[in-house]
């Protein structure tokens, strides 16, 4: 049996389908996350973000409504980026824009 659409009220088959990115974001948005454009320019340019030294013992975990959380392997990371949260937030502004990022979070983590 060859496939075919299903029948809808307007006899045309439906619509035609929706590209996944769209619906990607709109579902990363309704649970207070950025776009999915912003999660992975983040995490490509993290070492741009924080510098490649940092890079080393940090990297972003998640993003939910605005805080960007960071798992580094010291205290001694932890209390750098703490104190770097102005810089870190402007940078991820310039890169995805402002309002996706808005605050930082950081936890000490094993690699």
């Amino acid at each position: 049996m060859p496939w075919s659409p299903l029948p809808t009220s307007d006899a045309r088959g439906g619509s035609e389908p929706a590209p996944l990115a769209g619906a990607l974001d709109a579902v990363l948005a309704s649970l207070g996350a950025p776009s999915r454009d912003a999660i992975v320019v983040v995490h490509e340019r993290w070492a741009e973000v924080v510098g490649p030294e940092v890079a080393e013992h940090a990297r972003p975990l998640a993003i939910e409504s605005g805080q960007l959380r960071i798992g580094v392997d010291s205290p001694g990371w932890a209390s750098h980026l703490r104190w770097s949260e102005a810089d870190i937030v402007a940078r991820i502004a310039q890169l995805v824009g402002a309002g996706e990022v808005t605050s930082v979070q950081v936890r000490v983590r094993a690699r």
